[in-house]
């Protein structure tokens, strides 16, 4: 493996260049619009995130703002963007920086990873890139990267391995703003250049030091990718079950939730676990509503 300084500079020099103009990078973004992308860009596309975050911060522009109201109007937000279980953590999360930070996002990733719904990739994350800290950022798309620049392997393994964040760390610049910038410009690279399908090499920055590209780009070899599906899934059905009870301005009769799925069995095991999760909540023998 080159010295790591020898990443450092065509990375850090191409994101200087390359990197999108997004609402919550640069100066003017502040720690609670930083937070909130993060919650909203777990498994959802940059494209789809930008319309719901310049809503969510019009409506909700600080966390107290956010936790003065009601969670189920934070699910009703939500709208599309799925997975809205993320909805509720951010509630939470806006609730307990209220009510112990005093209405501001902490800054050290101890107190941001006491926060609910905020684990360790997001209390890295927020911590770097809206507090300039100095951490390991591990996400899909800097996995990806480091695979491939340092450890010549297509994909990374499943899921983070000690190795894996070993190697992350000694990659990491020791200033800290310059670190913050390693930690957004390599997940930059991941998403616009090394993406996982037709990554485009000719205009990567580190080619002539990807040991990847070097080794002749073999193919993975390990475990099984999840591959994510979803029609006829109880994720499915969920949506769709949510999505009336989202619309409506009030509470929902059975008879309309059992319009939305012709598998019965199938329906009430999803309207069942969606109150289980707090997404709804059945305010009647027979009617549901958002929490």
């Amino acid at each position: 493996m080159r010295g790591v300084s020898d990443l450092h500079s065509p990375v850090l020099a191409w994101y200087d260049e390359h990197a999108r103009a997004l609402p919550w990078r640069g100066n003017g973004a502040t720690a609670w619009s930083v937070m909130v992308s993060e919650f909203m860009l777990q498994q959802t596309p940059v494209v789809r995130v930008l319309p719901m975050h310049a809503q969510w911060l019009e409506r909700w522009p600080t966390p107290t703002a956010l936790a003065d109201d009601d969670s189920g109007e934070a699910v009703r937000a939500w709208g599309r963007l799925g997975y809205p279980r993320r909805a509720l953590r951010l509630h939470a999360a806006a609730v307990a920086i209220r009510d112990q930070h005093g209405g501001q996002v902490p800054e050290s990733y101890d107190d941001l990873v006491e926060l609910p719904g905020v684990g360790d990739y997001t209390a890295a994350a927020i911590a770097s890139f809206a507090h300039g800290r100095r951490h390991v950022v591990l996400d899909t798309n800097v996995r990806r990267v480091l695979a491939r620049a340092v450890s010549g392997e297509e994909f990374p393994p499943p899921s983070v391995r000690k190795a894996e964040r070993e190697l992350a760390t000694s990659l990491l610049p020791e200033d800290a703003p310059t670190a913050a910038t390693w930690a957004v410009a390599t997940m930059e690279l991941g998403a616009l250049v090394c993406t996982a399908t037709n990554p485009d090499c000719d205009r990567c920055p580190i080619t002539d030091r990807c040991a990847w590209v070097a080794a002749g780009r073999p193919a993975y070899d390990g475990p099984a990718r999840k591959v994510q599906s979803w029609a006829g899934t109880d994720r499915q059905v969920r949506g769709r079950l949510l999505a009336v009870v989202r619309e409506s301005a009030g509470a929902v009769p059975r008879r309309r939730l059992d319009q939305v799925w012709t598998d019965d069995a199938q329906r009430e095991r999803a309207l069942a676990s969606l109150v289980v999760d707090g997404l709804l909540v059945r305010v009647e023998p027979d009617h549901f509503a958002l929490p």
